[in-house]
């Protein structure tokens, strides 16, 4: 027999799921290595094209990694406005950009009752790193830090790519940044179905955006002996799940989402690319950079996200891994996906990083955008540079060419340093 707190909290939790709301995607927008475009981006994906190639940004002869998967053909003053641009951080503008895409791909209400319930999420790893690189560089040469710009903080703070996007729309729902590394983006797409969900949101903008391809990262994560050093074969740097793998590639970019109350958006006759059934996080609580190679933390996520969404393992015909390219990283997340979907599972695993590099803290809003269309287009994306079979890595990876399959409900698998683990189910709209 229940005690009577035990009895409020059970209908307390009944209500909850009684009262949650359907959430799903009417908009896509990309900034990528593969194009400034959602759909390019797909295309290109889907055409097993690479993104990665000699660090043109700055001059990377001194590192022993010399290659990245950079965003190309951005001209931020053609697309903000030159003023506007001056004052942002480039990871800011990608992710203003990229919104600008979602947000006109969804064709959403401009009236302000409507803007009112509306807010933004956008999860970034690292943030304006670009602008703490030139500031500081600048102040060391000329041995003045007064003239430090008085935009320096605006432009460094984190939450920067939010604020730009609520500003630009008017957007007065919850609004703020999310940082866990290389989970940001799943974490911010967490938080903003929620409040869908939940019904505190109509609609809200989320995903992740990132410009780290700069000397500090690189140099950064080259002393960590992390990143690729094929700099003489960039287009066969990355390569997730092979044998020959060494390290992961850096990209950069934003991927970002509209998220949508189903019914509203049904209603008012939305595009709807696919459904959000649930997610799940953990924490590896092992290493502040190594997964935990037993991928306990990586399987209660993938557990949670399940039964977040209602699904069973065979339900899912697909996921897009984290899949780094790393020789521990990928190995965790394979024996992670067999412990919960079987040592003989069927489940078509693919990482598109493979293509478009590791773009960190908008690494899961550029695979959600892959996913979210695997699910939509029924198409899996491949995983290239596949050549050498991994014997601790036996999974189906989709291997150098994209495959046409029905895809029902489709997971997006984001990771990050720290340990934190963060799954997000797709689904048809049933």
């Amino acid at each position: 027999m229940l005690d009577r707190k035990a009895q409020r909290g059970a209908r307390r939790n009944l209500l909850n799921v009684l009262d949650k709301r359907r959430v799903v995607v009417t908009g896509l927008g990309a900034v990528t290595p593969l194009g400034i475009t959602a759909p390019e981006f797909w295309r290109r994906l889907v055409a097993g094209e690479s993104g990665v190639g000699p660090i043109t940004v700055f001059d990377a002869s001194v590192f022993t990694t010399r290659i990245a998967a950079e965003v190309k053909d951005f001209n931020a003053d053609e697309l903000i406005g030159k003023k506007e641009a001056r004052r942002m951080d480039r990871f800011a503008q990608y992710a203003l950009v990229a919104a600008r895409e979602a947000i006109a791909d969804a064709a959403l209400p401009t009236d302000q009752e409507f803007k009112n319930r509306v807010g933004a999420v956008v999860g970034t790893g690292i943030g304006g790193i670009q602008t703490f690189w030139y500031e500081s560089e600048k102040a060391a040469q000329n041995g003045n830090w007064a003239k430090t710009s008085p935009f320096f903080i605006p432009m460094l703070m984190a939450n920067a790519a939010t604020a730009h996007i609520s500003m630009a729309y008017g957007f007065r729902g919850p609004a703020y940044s999310v940082a866990s590394a290389c989970a940001s983006a799943n974490d911010a797409i967490v938080s903003a179905y929620n409040y869908v969900a939940h019904g505190d949101a109509i609609a809200m903008i989320t995903g992740g955006t990132e410009d780290c391809i700069s000397p500090l990262a690189v140099g950064g994560f080259c002393t960590m002996k992390a990143m690729s050093t094929r700099n003489d074969d960039p287009a066969k740097a990355s390569r997730p799940f092979d044998k020959e793998r060494d390290g992961f590639v850096l990209g950069e970019g934003s991927g970002i989402f509209v998220f949508e109350e189903y019914e509203h958006a049904k209603a008012r006759g939305a595009k709807i690319y696919a459904e959000v059934l649930g997610y799940g996080q953990s924490a590896d609580a092992y290493n502040i950079v190594a997964p935990d190679p037993a991928g306990d933390g990586v399987m209660l996520a993938l557990r949670r996200a399940l039964a977040s969404a209602d699904v069973q393992p065979d339900d899912v015909q697909y996921i897009n891994a984290h899949g780094t390219s790393t020789p521990l990283g990928d190995t965790a997340e394979s024996t992670a996906i067999q412990r919960v979907f079987g040592a003989d599972t069927k489940v078509a695993v693919s990482s598109t990083k493979s293509m478009h590099g590791h773009a960190l803290g908008a690494a899961g809003g550029l695979e959600g955008i892959a996913t979210v269309l695997a699910v939509h287009d029924d198409i899996m994306p491949p995983t290239i540079n596949y050549e050498y079979p991994d014997p601790d890595c036996t999974l189906d990876y989709v291997p150098n060419v994209a495959r046409k399959a029905p895809v029902n409900v489709a997971l997006s698998n984001s990771f990050g340093f720290g340990g934190h683990n963060s799954v997000i189910v797709f689904g048809k709209v049933r």
